[in-house]
């Protein structure tokens, strides 16, 4: 394994720190979260028209960069350092992947570069509270699909009709679901007896029936969207009704962690350099905060978290796509415990001015906290890894060795 970043690599990972540093500081990121949208179109469209970000791991049959996962997951670490409000997580790691591997050729050839170009953004409609067990991240994604509504009452249920099928019920907390182009939304057919989940294209614009709202979420940067379907018509995603969709949204999953533990590790990064720049400034009896040892063993646990969070998260996003490993759960929950830890320590370092509104501090651990619910939680997503490797196996009495 070699652990150097190619030039190309390092080439968009420094246009792209340039870029943030420029278009999404403090003011226009709260600029961007106040829009009905909740992101900056105008960024999107440079993020995708001049750096290619939401192609960057398709590949360019279907007008994408073609580069491997591991280049967009190492891209990411930059987008967390700015916290920068998009639509790449739902467009180009959630949705893409599942148009990939189970869209027919000519939705493929339709769509994808579409999202390559930015010019459309997706959404992947499972309800949020489930969504780190339907990536099989903190457990089996169920054959059932008990998250998708059991069959019964609830979630979302879909009704064969001629040709085409009609979608009816409702999914919360859908990133970006509010905002987004195209939305592909998990829903049960053939009843309870024979209910099996399957996945179906939404065009977002116009569809009669559906009603959208945007939804107030702990993390204002990751926002998210209630959907509402009223006998809304729809295609299904792929050629035929026997698609495994389970096993499709637990083979997205581990591609998932690895893009949110890099993302994560920027953000803790980018957290901790801020704390440290306000201890050194910040003055009390007569010298710098920073200067008192107590603080200095705070700073350095964080910085030493923050590093093995990185060397975790890079090693999931290599791995991404391997035959045999799945790193990005464990990676998710360092990084996520490393941002949790960085940001609580700058909400306090800050004094009285880092839990306010008008302070950045805040972002940073509701970023953290934010993930955990809609990811995790880290003792989960640690649990699941455990169970992945076979660390705690009963024997005959059922006692755990």
């Amino acid at each position: 394994m070699d652990a150097c970043f190619t030039p190309e690599q390092d080439q968009i990972r420094r246009t792209l720190r340039d870029l943030l540093a420029g278009r999404c500081g403090p003011a226009e990121r709260r600029a961007a979260l106040d829009t009905p949208a909740g992101h900056d179109p105008a960024l999107w469209t440079v993020l995708a028209d001049g750096l290619g970000l939401p192609g960057l791991a398709l590949p360019g049959t279907y007008g994408g960069v073609g580069c491997t996962p591991t280049d967009l997951a190492l891209a990411a670490e930059e987008t967390g350092r700015a916290l920068a409000p998009s639509p790449l997580l739902a467009t180009a790691v959630l949705t893409a992947p599942l148009l990939l591997a189970l869209g027919t050729d000519a939705q493929r050839a339709a769509l994808l570069p579409r999202i390559a170009s930015g010019a459309l953004t997706a959404a992947l409609a499972v309800p949020g509270a489930a969504l780190a067990g339907v990536l099989g991240l903190t457990g089996g994604s169920g054959g059932g699909g008990d998250w998708a509504g059991g069959g019964r009452a609830g979630g979302v249920q879909a009704r064969k009709e001629g040709e085409g099928w009609r979608l009816y019920g409702e999914v919360e907390q859908v990133l970006d679901g509010h905002s987004a182009g195209l939305l592909v939304v998990a829903a049960h057919s053939g009843g309870f007896a024979r209910s099996r989940v399957l996945l179906f294209l939404v065009p977002a614009d116009g569809a009669p029936g559906l009603r959208r709202v945007r939804q107030t979420a702990l993390d204002a940067t990751r926002p998210q969207g209630r959907l509402q379907l009223r006998d809304v018509g729809a295609e299904l995603l792929g050629a035929d009704a026997h698609a495994d969709v389970p096993a499709a949204l637990t083979a997205a999953g581990d591609g998932v962690a690895a893009f949110l533990a890099c993302e994560a590790v920027g953000a803790a990064d980018r957290a901790l350099e801020r704390t440290v720049e306000y201890v050194k400034q910040r003055e009390q009896f007569g010298r710098a905060v920073g200067s008192f040892q107590a603080l200095q063993h705070r700073l350095a646990d964080a910085y030493v978290q923050v590093q093995a969070a990185r060397s975790a998260a890079y090693y999931a996003a290599w791995a991404t796509g391997r035959e045999g490993v799945r790193a990005g759960g464990l990676a998710l929950a360092q990084a996520l415990e490393a941002l949790r830890l960085v940001g609580g320590e700058g909400i306090q370092l800050h004094g009285g001015i880092g839990f306010t509104w008008e302070h950045e501090a805040h972002l940073y651990f509701k970023r953290a906290a934010g993930d955990e619910l809609l990811f995790g939680p880290v003792h989960r997503l640690r649990a699941r890894a455990a169970d992945a490797a076979g660390l705690f196996t009963a024997d005959a009495e059922g006692v755990t060795v």
